[in-house]
């Protein structure tokens, strides 16, 4: 793999990967995550609630890495204490599909030119990912505390205030062209740059998929996000069970199979994950109930639907069924969650790669 570098254009260009990659990720900023096991006390001490996602400044996140190296537990079968690593939702799904699928991959976004930005990118370029459409730009950033409590329940803090991102006039038809799928997350306060790529994906003749974010990005700003969903440029979305029911409120039915056929009206490929019980997917009549795979007992669940995604997308472009897609999901879901962070460990793809063999799925073919 070769090293990433700054050209003059501010683009990070990397040799060894795929020129016009199969999937591309939009995450608009790049995002570093720190994840540690803490002590629940440790949460009277921060404020915000417990179990929720709560942005801060960076002097108060400073703070919170601060307490949390002094306060982390360091469990039995944990390496280290605290990861660092590429995080965000986008880059997660990407991350998983080109080190753990051998699928193509590159990601639409920016960084900065700080050590959060250096360690963004050595890490997914590490993996495989093409970075080429990832611009450097002068300034921080993003980062975001992950604090996992022993049962595997996660408070985020994040801090993207001031982090760089990149813009909607920025996007040109040469990041895209060549590609077939596009992936995003919902975020109104990224509404302009998703609808710009998502406008150009169209034109380059990618297919889009949507994963809902959060169930107070949701319920919050549900009428922009209706608006994307009958526009109907997105291809496959993805809902967790909190999603699904707010994207129903005031609705009847409001059961996780009523989301569905719900999300299948405008879109064609639908799915909601339902943790340890699952997925319900719906592709135009056909409906599929497919079960978790693994402990019940996550170490941390941080990166699960993000990883179940990647593996269905995986599926998709592998042609499979509705079915397999699901169960492949289902592999890569729970790989994840055997240990800290959003990032696979190696051991845990092989117990993925495993799990594909009993089920009988394709297994990728990884590059060296």
């Amino acid at each position: 793999m070769g090293v990433a570098t700054l050209p003059g254009n501010g683009e990070i260009a990397t040799d060894a990967v795929a020129t016009h990659p199969l999937i591309l990720g939009l995450q608009p900023a790049a995002l570093v995550d720190h994840v540690a096991h803490i002590d629940w006390s440790l949460l009277d001490q921060i404020p915000g609630d417990r179990g929720g996602s709560m942005p801060v400044a960076i002097e108060e996140l400073e703070h919170i890495l601060k307490e949390v190296k002094a306060h982390k537990l360091a469990l039995p079968d944990e390496l280290s204490p605290m990861k660092t690593m590429a995080g965000g939702s986008v880059a997660n799904t990407i991350r998983g599909l080109s080190a753990g699928f051998g699928v193509s991959c590159g990601i639409i976004g920016a960084c900065g030119d700080d050590e959060q930005g250096k360690l963004f990118v050595s890490n997914m370029s590490f993996n495989g990912v093409n970075l080429s459409r990832l611009r450097m730009k002068q300034g921080h950033t993003a980062q975001c505390v992950c604090m996992v409590d022993e049962l595997g329940n996660r408070t985020m803090r994040p801090c993207l205030s001031s982090a760089v991102k990149v813009q909607a006039d920025e996007l040109t038809m040469e990041d895209f062209k060549g590609s077939k799928w596009l992936v995003l997350r919902y975020a109104v306060f990224n509404l302009e740059v998703i609808q710009a790529a998502i406008r150009t994906a169209k034109k380059e003749g990618l297919f889009v998929s949507m994963d809902l974010a959060s169930f107070e990005m949701v319920r919050n700003f549900k009428s922009q996000l209706l608006q994307l969903l009958e526009s109907g440029d997105i291809d496959l979305c993805f809902a967790n069970e909190d999603e699904a029911m707010e994207l129903l409120r005031g609705e009847q039915p409001t059961d996780p199979e009523a989301a569905a056929e719900f999300l299948a009206k405008h879109c064609n490929w639908a799915v909601v994950t339902l943790g340890a019980n699952g997925c319900i997917a719906r592709h135009g009549k056909e409906i599929v109930r497919v079960p978790a795979i693994g402990e019940a007992k996550a170490t941390d669940a941080t990166g699960a639907g993000d990883l179940f995604a990647g593996g269905f997308l995986y599926g998709l472009v592998k042609g499979l069924s509705l079915e397999e897609c699901c169960q492949v999901g289902a592999c890569s879901g729970g790989s994840v969650i055997r240990s800290l962070g959003g990032e696979v460990t190696p051991e845990n793809w092989q117990w993925m790669y495993k799990q594909m063999q009993i089920k009988d799925l394709p297994l990728p073919d990884i590059r060296n």
